[in-house]
Formats: structure tokens, C-alpha cells, sequence
């Protein structure tokens, strides 16, 4: 395993980090914890999830990935061995079922927020807590352009959420602070306010980032590159259509597609036409597309750690495996050139 700083904090991370979104929807207990000792076994000590969990979002499900990581923790007394980093819900119609529906970035919702986290965690801190993504009407969730709201919003000033912030930091509640599915000019809005204030600043950015979606580099690579900031990269594979098993019109049975068609993102026309060409190119280098794929992520410079998930324990051997592949220029620059023909077809 190789291993980095979190953006520009002292916490080392592996370059692998463990994703458990699925845990507690597509996946049972037991199975989560054969992939939380697995991946430690292959030295992932780096695990992110979030309140919002498992996915789909449900209220029956709300919570319960933490509850499983929790439990995991509570039996093998390894806490120390982990940084762990988990997520607050921001306002959405997917996310009613918390708090009430009201789900703001304010005192109040964060300490509710991070207290029952931690409760279901079995943990007294956080190495990073990340606002799962902004509160304000922007572009995310694959929103390529920005479209201005039509009336003023009543959002949380972005100076009380740092303020409780860093008051949890200093508190030793969480050691580092992130944002998640976040534009470049919060980014930007919360580091400004950090340096001028003497706030809290920013480790980490969780966005989405893959050989579909390269939406990272056009504006926030830049500010991570300049601010080491680093980025927490989720999606790798597209919701594991760039594993080609949905090519040629495939839907395996119980895979993502297969139990919830409405995750459709990464599989339209010019995304499938893409995923075909990398696959292709895959396997001209005698690689299989997921590990094309993923060592892409890898092998970028301002990614702190490549986010994988896996419902089994052979996807997540060669996820994890990927640490070990290195691309070569020739591979490089065909990838660029796939690129130029598909740029960005699923953002």
C-alpha cells in the first residue's frame, strides 16, 4: 500500500481509501465486516462514510453503515489503527427523513449531527468530518452548469459553520474538517474565511472523479493543487459501469443498475461509447478495466486518496490491487485522446 498526508494535515492515509456506502442496503453485517478486515489486512487504514448511509438513502436504512462500523470497532479494539471519516447530510429531497427534514449547517444540526455519528460510530472523535454537500442551490450531483436561484436562499452563513467547526476541533470531537461535492468557489470561500478569521481551514475535497467524469480538473484541481487541499475521489469506476459489466447491454444480477435502474449516470449514449474505448484500451495493455480505471485516479497528483467500494470480496482484491499498477505514457496519452472525443459524459 502507498500512504500520503490528508490534504496538507499530519494524518497519513493509505492512497486506498475503503468506501461503505452499500453496507446495510447491498450488504449484511457480516459481509461489511469481512471487508473492514480485509482491507485493514491489505493496509487500508483510511475508511469514509456518512450519516446518509446506507445507499439509496431510507429512513429505514438511515445510520446503519455507521452502526455496522461502529460495531466493528466496539468488537476488535482497533480504533487507533484507523482514520475514520464520516459525513453530515445537507438539505435535499432525498434526505426528509433527517432531523425532520431540516438539515442545515448551522450549531445546532452539526453538534445533532456529529453526537449521533459518533453514538453509532462507538468512537469519541472523527479524524475528518465533511459537509456531504452544500446547502445552497449549486452545481452538483450532476449539475455540470451553474444555474443562479431564482429567489435569495436562506442558507447558513459559511462563517457560523466554520466557527462550530473549529470549536469541535478544538474541542478534539474531529481532528480535520472537509467538504464534499463542493464547487470551486466555496472551496475557495471556505479557505478565505479560515486565513482572514483564524478559522479551521479545509483538508479535503469529496468529489466525484473518473475517466467519465474529469469535471474536478477545470476549476478545483487548480485550488487543490495550490492550497493542498487533496481530493477524496468517490465514484472511481462510475458506479462500476467503467468495470464494462454493463457493455453490450449487460445488467448482472443484483448489481447497482440491476437494483436500482434510477442510478443511470454514467450509462447514456456517449458514456457507454467512452467506457467501450477505455475498455478497449484496457485490454490492449493487458489490463482489465477496472484497473485501467482506478490507476488513473491513483496517479494523480492532487488525489489524496481514491474512494473504492465493493459488494464482494473479489471486487474489492482488485480494487485494492489497482495500488500496484502504474500506467505508462503510451497509456496515458491514449487516455487523453479518448478524452478529447467524450470529454466528460457523465458529470
Amino acid at each position: 500500500m502507498q500512504y500520503n498526508k490528508l490534504g496538507h494535515s499530519d494524518i497519513s492515509v493509505s492512497r486506498i481509501c475503503l468506501g461503505t456506502m452499500t453496507w446495510g442496503e447491498q450488504n449484511t453485517q457480516s459481509e461489511a465486516f469481512e471487508q473492514m478486515d480485509f482491507a485493514l489486512e491489505q493496509g487500508v487504514n483510511f475508511w469514509d462514510t456518512a450519516e446518509l448511509y446506507a445507499v439509496p438513502p431510507r429512513a429505514e436504512t438511515y445510520g446503519h453503515t455507521e452502526t455496522m462500523i461502529g460495531n466493528w470497532l466496539a468488537q476488535h479494539k482497533r480504533r487507533d489503527e484507523i482514520v475514520l471519516a464520516s459525513k453530515i447530510a445537507g438539505p435535499s429531497s432525498f434526505s426528509t427523513h433527517i432531523r425532520g427534514g431540516e438539515t442545515r449547517f448551522n450549531k445546532q444540526h452539526i453538534h445533532q449531527a456529529l453526537e449521533a455519528s459518533l453514538k453509532r460510530l462507538q468512537t469519541d472523535y472523527l479524524d475528518l468530518y465533511q459537509l456531504h454537500w452544500p446547502e445552497r442551490t449549486t452545481n452538483f450531483f450532476g449539475q455540470l452548469n451553474f444555474r443562479a436561484p431564482e429567489h435569495k436562499e436562506d442558507t447558513t452563513d459559511f462563517e457560523e459553520t466554520l466557527e462550530v467547526l473549529t470549536e469541535l476541533v478544538k474541542a478534539g470531537k474531529i481532528r480535520q474538517i472537509g467538504l464534499s461535492n463542493e464547487t470551486a468557489w466555496g472551496t475557495m470561500k471556505f479557505l478565505q474565511l479560515a486565513e482572514r478569521k483564524g478559522l479551521q481551514k479545509i483538508v479535503t475535497v469529496q468529489n466525484p472523479y473518473n475517466l467519465l467524469n474529469r469535471s474536478f480538473e477545470i476549476g478545483l484541481a487548480e485550488v487543490a493543487y495550490q492550497e493542498h487541499i487533496g481530493l477524496l475521489a468517490y465514484s472511481p469506476l462510475g458506479f462500476g459501469a467503467l468495470s464494462g459489466k454493463y457493455l453490450n447491454n449487460q445488467c448482472p444480477k443484483d448489481s447497482r443498475l440491476d437494483l436500482f435502474p434510477h442510478y443511470d449516470r454514467y450509462i447514456n449514449p456517449n458514456a457507454v461509447l467512452a467506457t467501450q474505448a477505455y475498455a478497449e484500451l484496457a485490454k490492449a495493455h493487458n489490463l482489465t478495466p477496472t484497473q485501467l480505471a482506478l490507476a488513473f485516479v491513483n496517479q494523480q497528483p492532487f488525489v489524496s486518496a481514491n474512494i473504492i467500494g465493493a459488494t464482494s470480496i473479489k471486487q474489492l482484491a482488485e480494487n485494492i490491487d489497482s495500488i500496484n499498477v502504474t500506467l505508462n505514457e503510451e497509456a496515458l496519452q491514449a487516455i487523453e485522446k479518448i478524452h478529447n472525443q467524450y470529454t466528460i459524459p457523465s458529470p
